[in-house]
């Protein structure tokens, strides 16, 4: 049976979602973004970082001031402020609250943070940009990164080691990746003080499946996160 992602990220009627964190953040974001519309839901896709034009394309792309084409579109739409050509990029952050309020649009997705391409980070100081009127926040994690040296799979891996107290050549391990999670000074202190916070665990195949369970058992045991949910491939 197909895995639903709005099930197990446990989607309301109405929610502003932004994904953070690494590991395949654009792929959960167009995998449930076509799930909702599937279901008949109205979805506006975007990012308030940048993303690149082709993944971009995956969707119908429309500017700021036609977001209601998600209306009347086959599936999701993807609003876009600017487009060079490589890289697009949304609206600000406080024009993704102001459409959220628009009439008739049930969900918004944001890529809300970037990785360049790696499984595993924290953010920096002006990291990650997730709007005010979020209301769940998922963050990305993946399980390839577990065990490999922090250098070598996580994107900004000083600030990485430094939260954790390790050099960059050292082990990514569990407890490693636990403490980088939830540390005060990590992805939770941009988090909107309504929101519910998640953790999705992606390529999970590419690990080892006791690794993978000890690390969600370890989130589930944290009491930080609402849930965690290992991501199935589609």
């Amino acid at each position: 049976m197909k895995q639903s992602l709005a099930a197990e990220f446990g989607i309301g009627e109405r929610e502003l979602v932004a994904f953070v964190g690494a590991g395949g953040k654009s792929t959960l974001l167009f995998r449930l973004g076509d799930e909702l519309a599937e279901r008949g839901a109205t979805v506006m896709l975007t990012t308030t970082t940048k993303m690149g034009t082709d993944q971009a394309r995956q969707v119908r792309c429309v500017a700021p001031g036609a977001v209601t084409a998600a209306f009347d579109a086959a599936g999701p739409v993807m609003v876009v402020a600017t487009d060079d050509g490589h890289k697009i990029t949304g609206p600000p952050p406080d024009e993704i609250t102001a459409l959220f309020a628009t009439p008739g649009l049930d969900h918004v997705l944001v890529e809300a943070d970037g990785a360049r391409g790696q499984s595993f980070k924290t953010p920096a100081d002006h990291e990650p940009v997730i709007p005010s009127a979020t209301t769940l926040v998922v963050i990305v994690v993946g399980c390839d990164a577990i065990g490999r040296p922090i250098a070598e799979k996580c994107h900004r891996p000083e600030l990485v080691a430094a939260l954790a107290g390790k050099e960059a050549n050292e082990s990514l391990d569990i407890e490693t990746m636990l403490c980088v999670m939830t540390h005060p000074a990590g992805v939770l202190r941009a988090v909107p003080d309504a929101a519910r916070v998640m953790v999705a665990l992606t390529k999970a195949h590419e690990a080892r499946a006791g690794e993978v369970a000890e690390l969600k058992g370890r989130i589930d045991g944290s009491g930080r996160f609402e849930r965690c949910v290992v991501v199935r491939t589609a």
